[in-house]
């Protein structure tokens, strides 16, 4: 039998030292805090020993001779009373909130709810007394986990170029992959995922949640999962489902082999709420060690949550425990496991005081700013939450980047559904500077994305007005309902050749509207090779072929689409001119070309009026980037780039053939990008001054002056 001795305050969690084993939890409310030890298998508990300190709000004692392996859960002794906030039951096991390693997976089941299951409104309000170990994962003592110290690929943001995916539904049913490995970290890690990766450009994973999570009780009573992840239970143990041995040591080795090709991993972290849910949810760690501290609760009456997040709870991060638990967390995965930036779901909800307002000077962005080792990732924000006053988009602090929704739904509304979109087209091509524009800011704060795994694919925005979900078995009611998608005549798969033409430029022009736009582009992965859902815009419970990348689509006509993307990318990382760090606003002017900055042209090649901005069935324009000289065009590319004295993009979303009069200048124009042609045709010096653009196309030109042009040009 194990003795405990009293043991120190600091590091939170369980410390083996060689000889045995520190446990300290953080609650300021519990009157006492039992270690439960387990056998091997994790069903029998050994003894339980109550931690004999109370310090600086934390609960400690050193147990000698526990080592690495030895299975442990908490039980949290104290007052229950739900109305005050207090929600302790000693029945309940409860993990760890720093455990680093749990055996087993959670599934849900009633014995881990706190109160009794009395059928009553009230039932919340009577303690249970079940015991809920059985049915609980266990936490794991392991030995400190060694810094990661490779060199980080360190991609500046001009270059950035984001690619979110879902560790399994990337790799489920790749037929270029070994079958034990689909579906798990250890897929990214085969060098056909990597050379794909490389191939096709992009410079920075985003990997949709990887920390430990469940599905929620409605899922798991239909026998659904919660696919994507965003019902965390833990926030340093990782997802098990992805292993095929050992999360931390195969999402380690994603890392390294990332790295070793260049390639950042950025992950999406759901510090806004934990699957613990509403004053009606089930008890697994945070409610019962110190429910008071963790969640934002109604002044009312405690008994309940204020739901900023539509998840029933939220994450109070203006408690200095709390936000200790969170920057913790987010060290540890910057420093053990490597990774290189993070996106915050629902990051309004991090911003939010103890009043439940947002503020960019919330105490979360202040320690992120101040934190040696957090401050020099990358933060991306989901800017947003459904509390009050919880649209966010720019008012984030300097040196974050945040996910804009309207450069979303205003490239998908000029492109497929709606007229007088130009002029908020163009203030999205342009980098989003009346949102995002100010001292300190540049347009990478502007993270443009056209699709994500919340809603239709790019190949099924082109191929359904409605949503098709009933395989959620929300009876169609859930997903997004203004998706502004158009099927161009015919709701789904078609064989009418004029009509899958016409989808396959228009996605041609929502990428090239992406992956041309100034700001960082993030991609979703499948949409370079036209992966469909099948119209469901809300997959988050399907973990079947609705949701897996289909790669044979690759080999059934959609090389073309995927070669584009590459080319696109291409384009983006050759020409300086898409890049530009500063805002443009046509004030400096080019010596060479006599051209401002940025310029906005009618199909006529003149400058665009006012008059001409205000005409609802504006669908054909032209804007012009001309380089100044400007230290901030020369980007620190470690490869050459092409030199261009200016670009022209001519956008035409009109139903009709256009003609274009480009700009008379004394030097040479040639077209580099046309949506309406295949690549290999693409490319050719422009002699004739008026270009005839396709029906909804999309075109670029670089123009060299003479004075410049190689010989053979000029």
């Amino acid at each position: 039998m194990y003795n405990v001795l009293p043991g120190k305050h600091y590091p939170l969690g369980a410390t083996f030292d060689g000889e045995g084993t520190n446990f300290a939890v953080f609650s300021t409310s519990a009157v006492a805090i039992e270690v439960c030890l387990f056998d091997a298998s994790g069903c029998e508990e050994i003894q339980r020993l109550r931690l004999p300190v109370f310090e600086n709000d934390v609960w400690c004692g050193y147990i000698p001779g526990v080592s690495p392996g030895t299975l442990y859960g908490l039980r949290a002794h104290g007052a229950y009373s739900p109305h005050e906030g207090l929600l302790f039951n000693p029945h309940k096991l409860l993990l760890d909130p720093y455990a680093k390693e749990l055996s087993g997976a959670l599934n849900y089941h009633p014995s881990q709810l706190a109160y009794c299951q009395t059928g009553q409104v009230d039932c919340d309000l009577h303690i249970d007394t079940s015991d809920s170990a059985p049915h609980m994962p266990k936490c794991i003592v392991i030995d400190e986990r060694p810094d990661a110290t490779e060199d980080r690929p360190d991609i500046p943001l001009s270059d950035t170029i984001v690619y979110e995916m879902h560790v399994a539904g990337f790799s489920k049913i790749n037929p270029r992959l070994p079958s034990p490995i689909r579906g798990t970290y250890s897929a990214l890690t085969d060098p056909e995922s990597i050379k794909y990766l490389k191939e096709l450009g992009v410079t920075s994973i985003e990997l949709l949640p990887v920390h430990a999570s469940c599905a929620e009780p409605f899922l798991a009573e239909k026998g659904r999962p919660n696919y994507w992840g965003y019902n965390n239970y833990h926030f340093f143990a990782l997802q098990p489902r992805y292993a095929l041995k050992n999360a931390f040591d195969e999402l380690r080795q994603v890392v390294l082999a990332m790295h070793g090709a260049g390639i950042e991993v950025i992950l999406d972290v759901v510090y806004n709420h934990t699957a613990e849910g509403n004053h009606l949810g089930p008890t697994y760690s945070f409610k019962g060690l110190d429910n008071l501290s963790y969640y934002h609760l109604m002044e009312g009456d405690k008994r309940f949550y204020a739901n900023h997040t539509g998840c029933g709870n939220s994450v109070n991060l203006s408690h200095p425990r709390v936000l200790q638990f969170v920057m913790d967390s987010l060290r540890y995965l910057v420093q053990k496991v490597g990774v290189d930036g993070f996106r915050f779901d629902l990051a309004t909800t991090l911003g939010r005081n103890h009043q439940h307002y947002f503020s960019p000077e919330n105490h979360f962005f202040s320690a992120v700013t101040q934190d040696p080792v957090l401050s020099q990732v990358k933060m991306f924000a989901e800017p947003w939450d459904i509390g009050y006053n919880g649209y966010q988009v720019g008012n984030f602090p300097n040196g974050w980047h945040e996910w804009n929704d309207k450069f979303r739904d205003t490239v998908r509304r000029f492109w497929l559904t709606d007229d007088a979109m130009a002029p908020e087209f163009a203030r999205r091509m342009h980098g989003s500077s009346d949102i995002f524009e100010r001292p300190g800011r540049t347009a990478y704060t502007s993270v443009n994305f056209i699709t994500a795994h919340d809603g239709f694919t790019m190949r099924d925005l082109v191929c359904y007005n409605e949503r098709h979900n009933i395989a959620n078995g929300e009876d169609n009611r859930d997903g997004h309902g203004a998706n502004f998608s158009y099927n161009h005549g015919i709701e789904g798969p078609t064989k009418n050749t004029a009509i899958n033409a016409l989808r396959m430029r228009q996605q041609k022009n929502l990428l090239a509207s992406l992956l041309l736009s100034q700001g960082i582009p993030m991609l979703l992965a499948g949409d370079e090779f036209g992966n469909s859902q099948s119209g469901n815009n809300n997959a988050y419970c399907q973990d079947n072929d609705i949701s897996w990348l289909n790669w044979d689509r690759i080999d059934r006509g959609n090389e073309e689409l995927r070669a584009f993307t590459t080319e696109l990318i291409k384009l983006r990382r050759l020409h300086p001119l898409l890049n530009r760090p500063r805002y443009q606003h046509g004030i400096n002017t080019s010596t060479v070309t006599g051209l401002p900055d940025i310029s906005w042209l009618n199909a006529d090649g003149d400058n665009m009026s006012q008059e001409n901005w205000q005409q609802p069935d504006l669908k054909c324009f032209g804007m012009l980037l001309a380089a100044t000289g400007e230290k901030d065009e020369v980007r620190s590319f470690r490869h050459s780039c092409s030199i261009d004295d200016a670009l022209l993009f001519i956008f035409n979303a009109s139903n009709d053939s256009k003609a274009f009069v480009l700009p008379e200048l004394n030097g040479v124009w040639q077209k580099i990008l046309d949506t309406a042609v295949s690549h290999s045709n693409s490319l050719h010096v422009a002699t004739d001054p008026n270009l005839t653009l396709q029906a909804k196309s999309f075109a670029v030109l670089s123009y060299i002056h003479k004075a410049n042009a190689p010989t053979e040009i000029a």
